[in-house]
């Protein structure tokens, strides 16, 4: 052959470009897609600079490969579908995701949806993960001394919140009962 491979791959691809975009383009139904097409297509002929064959024979070969490459990519969209249905159905199934009942656990989610997110965030991991301040400090990537500053403050805001809605609460269950 003569041509080190990475001439080679700069020849395919500069000659190739152009039609195996278009060849992408009008089957894909997003261009963002279509451009992974071509970027995994060209990959592989990088990866196999050796097998490619010459001339236009080149171009035919990477439109068989672009076709392997669209024929993985909808397969693994049809299986990312058939998951996400399946999710969607266990979790309309879940108590976790059922709206609570009664107009108190209402006023109750309307005060934690009031609070800052980052608090949301301490108190959920706290009553809902059951994770203490040393996992926490792991999840959220900080010192374990912030976690139970941070969460001292959160603690605070959202008692003081319960008050104010004027719902009644014990401060030993709200505090340690629960969790939180």
């Amino acid at each position: 052959m003569g041509v080190d491979p990475e001439s080679r791959f700069e020849e395919i691809y500069g000659s190739s470009y152009g039609p195996l975009l278009g060849y992408a383009l009008r089957r894909c139904s997003d261009p963002d897609d279509a451009a992974d097409v071509v970027a995994e297509t060209f990959m592989v002929a990088w990866r196999r600079i050796e097998e490619v064959p010459e001339g236009d024979e080149a171009r035919l070969w990477l439109f068989g490969v672009a076709r392997n490459v669209l024929a993985n990519q909808r397969r693994g969209e049809r299986r990312h579908e058939q998951r996400t249905a399946a999710l969607r159905a266990q979790l309309a199934a879940s108590p976790l995701v059922a709206e609570p009942p009664g107009q108190d656990l209402s006023q109750l989610g309307r005060v934690f949806r009031a609070l800052p997110e980052d608090d949301r965030e301490l108190l959920a991991l706290v009553a809902w993960e059951r994770l203490d301040p040393g996992q926490i400090a792991r999840v959220l990537g900080i010192s374990r001394n912030a976690v139970r500053v941070r969460l001292y403050r959160a603690r605070k805001r959202f008692a003081r919140g319960l008050t104010e809605a004027g719902i009644e609460y014990s401060r030993a269950v709200a505090m340690e009962g629960s969790n939180l």
